[in-house]
């Protein structure tokens, strides 16, 4: 569950499951799209952190009891992946059989104010909020979704998401969270489902691709083993730091940019390249995005990355290390290649040759994702917003992912801030944050 590099801070864990509050029905299905199946190696990550007033009172009765009324609308989430016979390739499904999500209570022995002084230095610590069980190997019988409530000695709590990627991004994700919330709190939910569908909508057919595309990696099976599961070839490491509204300013100020995920980007970008050298500079890039603010699946009322956007970016004749942030956050702002269609019919390909191939987007290419818009802190306990909020990924391929998303709340209005996360090689993630100090008195 957590890092094996720490001292165990989190005991008493008890897991238990929950299931929808209604039969879901026989044979119901969830077939997977392209997209979904892009995404089947990621796992999103999730967190949570509010204050004693917040959580007093709450016992793991009330926080359960609403998910079963939750669940029943997105039935999904509590299947089970499987497989579909060999002449269709073998090829996942969800089968939504009501197995239900794994809840897990946990008690750490630091207060909340500890811990988030602690997770300044050191953001691996929330990997023991977050119970992760990856898919396989028989994955038949692991939950998609995974909930950690921890309470803090100070009465303060934390709530882990671990979300398989397959069934929606981290829009979907938070969207999620916050209908529990809604339930939580005695609000019914804006959108609610009377029928679920079997199939989500596909595109069009599209022409055959020649080549893979640059925003992703095949693997080879023999690399994932048993498990749907990355295998790098280096250690991967986490970092995050909080920029104020003051500094995201000052950032745009250097890059020119009207955006914040553009100078960020264009500022990571260039601090990784000199980090990496010129020779290893990475050259291309992937951005990830989405088409709308939210990508809950308006169509089917259900979670979904049928909103994701793919794209890259090619600086095949530009030093990134000696060129100015302006040039390369207008690489960002305006000169990116949709490969998102393209990358959907690589699986139809495949899948058309007799085989499903497994690949991997995130860190396939250095990539930025852009969760500006998601609303992390839409989720409230009796009112009151979480102290922080953030997510990460797990999954991720050796060229790492750069995740942008909105800072905290402050007085009950959104500060301005971004919180960035860092997964990468460890060795450079090291001498990225002190070139990030050094240049910009980013920490």
């Amino acid at each position: 569950m957590g890092s094996t590099k720490h001292e165990t801070l989190v005991s008493d864990v008890r897991l238990s499951s929950v299931v929808p509050a209604s039969i879901t029905g026989e044979d119901k299905v969830q077939e997977l799209t392209n997209m979904d199946l892009i995404m089947k190696l990621h796992y999103i990550k999730g967190i949570y952190f509010f204050s004693s007033d917040a959580a007093r009172g709450l016992t793991i009765h009330d926080l359960k009891k609403p998910m079963f009324e939750c669940l029943a609308l997105y039935s999904p989430l509590s299947g089970r992946i499987r497989k579909s016979e060999p002449e269709n390739n073998c090829k996942p499904f969800i089968k939504c059989n009501d197995s239900g999500v794994r809840v897990v209570e946990a008690k750490c022995s630091k207060t909340l104010d500890e811990w988030l002084e602690e997770i300044l230095n050191d953001s691996c610590l929330n990997d023991q909020l977050i119970y992760h069980q990856p898919l396989g190997p028989d994955s038949g019988f692991t939950p998609l979704v995974f909930i950690q409530f921890t309470w803090f000695k100070c009465g303060g709590i934390s709530i882990g998401l671990s979300w398989a990627h397959i069934l929606g991004d981290a829009f979907s994700a938070s969207q999620f969270i916050n209908i529990w919330g809604q339930f939580l709190n005695g609000q019914l939910p804006i959108q609610q489902i009377d029928d679920m569908p079997s199939t989500r909508k596909k595109n069009n057919p599209l022409p055959q691709v020649a080549k893979v595309p640059f925003s992703i990696q095949r693997v080879q099976l023999d690399s994932v083993c048993d498990k749907w599961l990355v295998s790098n070839n280096c250690n991967m490491g986490y970092h995050s730091f909080h920029l104020t509204a003051k500094q995201i300013n000052h950032l745009i100020q250097a890059a020119k940019s009207m955006k914040p995920f553009e100078a960020i980007s264009a500022i990571m970008w260039k601090s990784l390249a000199k980090v990496r050298g010129k020779s290893s500079e990475p050259k291309i890039v992937t951005i990830c995005s989405t088409n709308n603010s939210g990508s809950w699946d308006k169509e089917n009322g259900l979670p979904s990355n049928s909103q994701v956007k793919i794209c890259t970016i090619q600086a095949a004749n530009l030093s990134v290390e000696d060129a100015d942030l302006e040039e390369l956050a207008n690489l960002i702002a305006h000169k990116k290649k949709d490969e998102t269609n393209l990358v959907e019919e690589i699986i139809d390909q495949k899948e058309n040759d007799g085989k499903i191939d497994d690949f991997v987007l995130y860190g396939a290419k250095l990539t930025f994702v852009n969760l500006e818009n998601a609303k992390i802190y839409g989720l409230e306990l009796r009112g009151q917003r979480p102290i922080f909020a953030s997510y990460s990924l797990s999954g991720v391929g050796d060229e790492g992912a750069i995740l942008v998303l909105p800072g905290p709340a402050s007085d009950g209005k959104e500060e301005g801030g971004r919180v960035v996360n860092l997964v990468l090689p460890e060795k450079q993630l090291e001498k990225l944050k002190y070139e990030l100090k050094k240049e910009w008195g980013i920490f």
